[in-house]
């Protein structure tokens, strides 16, 4: 008789209460591993896009100036997206509000505040829009297959109750209501994760045949991302809101999905694709 690889993922470290992710104390501080990772994904996102731009012929200064903006104005812009539907909760608790690194982060608020950002700035400042764009496409899935790890060590955002091999065990204090009898669920942080890493992967190999116009490659990203998390919108569980059985965030994902898929027909019957532009061989992430 075979046996699975894994029995079960077990749940991350908690506070002393049980009731909060493990953190390490520095003076006044938590530093918790939500807060850990983001911090490490965006900067891992910002060195691929500026070290992707500048071998593209780029400033390297304008791209650190642009993308510093955009993640600020992402975070705000994911904050925002999270505080906005829970608004009377918020209300009544406003000193939870700035308190991103314990959770809370909707990312497409972040994506579509942070993209503005970038158009914007580089409508102002100059530069090649299309070319960053596409030099910053493989790097955003991969700060998020990082990022997602976050929600693991903060018990958040699992799926459905699931007695698959590897299962995702969770702490009876961060069970949501409806499934406390329950222990094991849908790991769809790691589903998300390794569908990051491959659409990354895809994007790189995409990018080097050189067949798709400047500036395409972000918009396979959005078809591949917002694909993937109507899926996963399908499992998770952190939601109670729905309009004719699916989450908010999955209506957005096919909104998305399809209006970059036909965004993406557009721009590549309009511009056909260019020689490939490049500086002299560089190392790329």
């Amino acid at each position: 008789m075979l046996t699975p690889i894994l029995a079960v993922i077990p749940a991350p470290p908690t506070d002393p209460s049980g009731r909060l992710p493990w953190a390490i104390e520095v003076g006044p501080l938590s530093v918790r591993p939500y807060g850990v990772l983001i911090a490490i994904g965006v900067l891992i996102a910002m060195t691929v896009a500026r070290r992707r731009y500048v071998a593209r012929g780029g400033d390297g200064e304008l791209a650190d100036k642009v993308a510093f903006r955009a993640v600020v104005m992402g975070f705000v812009g994911a904050r925002l997206a999270y505080v906005l539907p829970r608004l009377e909760y918020f209300l009544a608790n406003p000193l939870q509000i700035p308190q991103v690194w314990e959770g809370g982060l909707a990312l497409f608020g972040g994506l579509t505040l942070g993209t503005l950002t970038v158009v914007v700035l580089f409508r102002r400042w100059g530069g090649d829009l299309p070319a960053f764009l596409d030099a910053a496409a493989p790097g955003v899935p991969i700060a998020q297959a990082l990022g997602r790890w976050g929600n693991y060590f903060n018990q958040e955002l699992y799926g459905t109750p699931s007695s698959l091999p590897w299962r995702l065990f969770v702490d009876p204090s961060f069970r949501v209501d409806r499934y406390t009898a329950f222990s094991t669920f849908h790991p769809t942080f790691l589903y998300e994760s390794l569908w990051n890493l491959g659409l990354a992967t895809f994007l790189l190999w995409l990018d080097r045949r050189g067949r798709l116009p400047k500036g395409a490659l972000a918009l396979v990203y959005f078809i591949g991302y917002a694909l993937a998390r109507f899926a996963l919108e399908l499992l998770r569980t952190d939601t109670t809101y729905r309009l004719l059985g699916l989450s908010r965030n999955a209506w957005v994902s096919l909104f998305i999905a399809l209006g970059a898929a036909a965004g993406l027909r557009v721009w590549t019957s309009r511009k056909p694709a260019p020689p490939l532009e490049r500086a002299p061989e560089t190392s790329e992430v």
